[in-house]
């Protein structure tokens, strides 16, 4: 599952498998990455902005999730997961997170696209993102995903849930 980065990717990155003794590491960028939309939402109550290096291990220990990591060299860049990978039903893609001083590399993209090749054939894969957060929706639009409803979450932030039907 390991992937080269991209030829027009500065410096290279590496993109592979994302596993429990990571955690640490995960959480720095997630927590870095996720600070932006807790200010936009004026919150810290977001989910990624409350998991713990606990929470992210037993994540990753989990038989129903795959871990996917960027690395640029030594240095964990960017990490995202896959919830219910097997069980049949439509896959959460979530912690999706890039390091903010090398976000526009193409590392976001090689993360999802990794993800999204290890799902099956006709899998649905889903996620959440703030209804405000114009550069994600974007993202994720180019990457297949489409609206498929609006809710509030626990934070009271107002989010778009979205959908992946692959190949």
């Amino acid at each position: 599952m390991t992937a080269a980065a991209p030829d027009d990717a500065p410096g290279g990155f590496v993109v592979g498998p994302l596993r429990p003794e990571h955690a640490g590491e995960a959480l720095t960028v997630q927590y870095a990455a996720y600070l932006s939309e807790g200010r936009r939402y004026r919150t810290t109550e977001i989910p990624p902005l409350v998991e713990t290096p606990e929470d992210l291990a037993a994540d990753l220990r989990r038989s129903d999730v795959a871990g996917f990591g960027a690395w640029l060299g030594p240095r964990l860049v960017g990490s995202a997961r896959l919830r219910g990978v097997g069980g049949g039903g439509p896959v959460a893609f979530v912690r999706y997170s890039v390091a903010p001083d090398v976000q526009g590399r193409g590392i976001g993209a090689a993360l999802i696209d990794a993800a999204h090749a290890v799902l099956p054939r006709g899998a649905t894969s889903w996620l959440v993102t703030g209804v405000d957060s114009a550069e994600n929706l974007a993202l994720y639009a180019r990457r297949g995903y489409v609206e498929s409803g609006r809710e509030v979450d626990a934070a009271g932030v107002a989010v778009v849930r979205m959908e992946r039907l692959a190949p």
